[in-house]
């Protein structure tokens, strides 16, 4: 191969593994913020539910 040649291959498995890395960042931070939605989806539940758990313990109490 002529060093022309092989310049241009590097550059582009260069930018073939920038491309990679960068896809990679990408994804990684997508899954950390589906992680941070679902954590705040599951306290979002879990309040609604204890609210949910204290009107019923305030209706049994009213009924006694």
């Amino acid at each position: 191969m002529t060093t022309q040649t092989t310049r241009s291959t590097d550059m582009n498995l260069m930018h073939e593994n920038l491309a990679r890395a960068q896809m990679s960042a990408r994804l990684g931070e997508a899954q950390q913020s589906r992680r941070g939605h679902e954590l705040a989806r599951a306290l979002r539940l879990s309040r609604k539910a204890e609210r949910a758990a204290q009107q019923a313990r305030l209706a049994l109490a009213r009924a006694l």
